[in-house]
């Protein structure tokens, strides 16, 4: 197990399912691509536990594992999800609180998400984030992804912050395995939406229940 930096330098997010809650509008996105295409709209449970994985993950869950469908209506879907305008979309509870507190410490934070870094931007940007993080890297800013290391590191980089002194926290087992193979500290948030499994088996350095508990849990950082 990597120890909790001592002292902490940096914080990284993953976006969708760890930072901010945006279920609702990618559902709502799904449901106007299904009465586009005349499909049956899933239930938002179903969509929600599957967020995390992106766009291509809620898409299939209308329909299905033909990737080749899925090919030829992810734009459409995307097209219906700016269009939300992600008026749904907000921060968790408690997490406007956690930033507050990092920025009060000077401790920098940033995000790493797998989604298309002008969809992050839009997120970020429409919750005011954009102006206080440190580093915001997409699943296209770089040639990588999560799991792979490098879009964790680019983000400490960019915020200019030492690995081994930094966290990472995400909801999925990608940004645990990228987390753990750049260096840092990892949690799992298990309020987020996890795809229906037990985050203990990724093997985190940490679960947090809540925001509120990562916050504890930083605090002796």
């Amino acid at each position: 197990m990597t120890p909790l930096p001592q002292p902490l330098a940096g914080v990284f997010f993953d976006l969708d399912g760890t930072l901010v809650d945006s279920a609702r509008d990618m559902h709502a996105a799904l449901a106007g691509l299904c009465s586009e295409r005349g499909l049956a709209t899933p239930p938002f449970e179903r969509v929600r536990e599957t967020v995390s994985r992106g766009a291509r993950a809620v898409v299939r869950c209308a329909v299905g594992d033909d990737e080749a469908a899925v090919d030829a209506v992810l734009p459409r879907f995307l097209e219906l999800y700016v269009a939300t305008g992600m008026a749904h979309t907000r921060a968790f509870a408690g997490i406007d609180a956690l930033l507050a507190g990092l920025e009060a410490r000077d401790v920098r934070w940033g995000v790493v998400s797998n989604k298309a870094e002008a969809l992050v931007a839009l997120v970020m940007t429409k919750l005011g984030l954009d102006v206080r993080a440190a580093a915001v890297v997409g699943g296209d800013t770089l040639a990588r992804r999560k799991p792979d290391p490098a879009p964790v590191l680019h983000a400490c980089t960019l915020a200019g912050v030492a690995p081994a002194r930094c966290v990472f926290v995400g909801d999925d087992p990608r940004d645990i395995q990228a987390g753990r193979a750049a260096g840092l500290f990892t949690v799992a948030a298990a309020w987020g939406y996890l795809d229906g499994a037990d985050p203990r088996a990724w093997q985190p350095d940490a679960i947090s229940a809540d925001p509120e508990q990562l916050t504890a849990l930083l605090e002796r950082a």
